[in-house]
């Protein structure tokens, strides 16, 4: 159907269509317009909360230090997020648009017994980054071996490393990683969410930093942990992070879409890798009476809390969009 005035503009025939009406118009013409269907509508936006967690870094080496937690962002109002910070500014978003995310692996355990750990993969929703956890510090192929990373969280130390300090967090994701001293061959454990990796003791390695909770699915869940520091293994903090290696048992790795930190091993000569991280989630808040999009490569259930409906993204790489 096609409606012709002239004079949106003196002098100029316009049409409008579903996407432009150029020119002026009265209220009748646009009145007439819209009931034939071709005003352009704009799309009301609306807020959308989210808690975005990126993957977990991985334990030390030979007695190495715990990896810590996989960045941690979230806007649910009345929490906090990473680093004990206050939530952030939901999203708004637009009907029709589409919005990237990617759900950060964790850290793999390292190839063997004196390779040097990785960094955990970041996690994504539209412009929100969730950096992955640091790596703990440990023993590599040359003695003494290698430093802890920054990440989300960053890595415990390791002992007799140069700086054998726990590394730094990112401000509004994360904590630090506990501290080794030398003379001690014990690891610090990596940092959570929510609180810093704990120094070692004697030779028992710290424990991992605690994550944060979030009933952003309508069930509080502390996700976040770091992993533990080793020699008599320290425990993962509280979020999925894994224990630290002890004498008997072989050290914990970060808990699936959790981003907790993996933990560090012992002796080189037990021949057993330090842990691997755990991948992140996403989780996504919105009004009941919108329809959520996932396109394919993306793992996403659904439920509805309330006047709320909260979609969980747990793993791929791909784009969500509403109407």
């Amino acid at each position: 159907m096609s409606i012709t005035f002239n004079g949106g503009i003196i002098g100029k025939a316009n049409n409008p269509s579903a996407n432009v009406a150029s020119g002026v118009w009265s209220l009748a013409r646009q009145f007439l317009s819209r009931t034939a269907g071709l005003w352009p509508e704009v799309p009301t936006g609306f807020n959308v909360e989210y808690l975005v967690i990126a993957g977990g870094g991985a334990g030390g080496t030979d007695n190495g230090g715990g990896g810590g937690a996989g960045g941690y962002r979230n806007s649910v109002s009345g929490e906090s997020s990473g680093g004990n910070t206050s939530a952030e500014t939901p999203l708004v978003v637009s009907p029709g648009t589409s919005y990237t995310v990617t759900i950060g692996a964790g850290a793999p355990s390292p190839a063997t017994v004196t390779t040097q750990g990785t960094n955990g993969n970041p996690s994504t929703f539209s412009s929100i980054t969730s950096l992955g956890g640091g790596y703990g510090g440990g023993r590599g192929p040359t003695y003494p071996g290698y430093a802890a990373a920054t990440g989300g969280s960053g890595g415990g130390g390791k002992a007799n490393v140069t700086p054998n300090t726990g590394a730094a967090g990112t401000t509004g994701q994360g904590r630090a990683g506990g501290n080794a001293s030398d003379g001690y061959s014990s690891g610090g454990g990596g940092g959570g969410a929510g609180q810093n990796g704990s120094i070692h003791t004697l030779s028992t390695g710290g424990a991992g930093g605690a994550g944060l909770s979030s009933s952003i699915t309508g069930s509080a869940v502390t996700r976040g942990g770091g992993g533990g520091g080793s020699t008599e293994g320290g425990a993962g903090g509280a979020g999925g992070g894994g224990a630290g290696a002890n004498y008997n048992t072989a050290p914990g790795n970060g808990t699936v879409n959790t981003g907790g930190g993996g933990g560090g091993s012992r002796n080189i000569n037990d021949n057993v890798r330090a842990g691997a991280g755990g991948s992140g989630i996403v989780i996504l808040k919105y009004p009941s009476a919108r329809t959520i999009t996932a396109s394919a490569g993306l793992t996403t259930s659904t439920s509805t809390v309330g006047s709320f409906k909260i979609t969980q993204i747990t793993a791929g790489t791909g784009t969500v969009s509403w109407t």
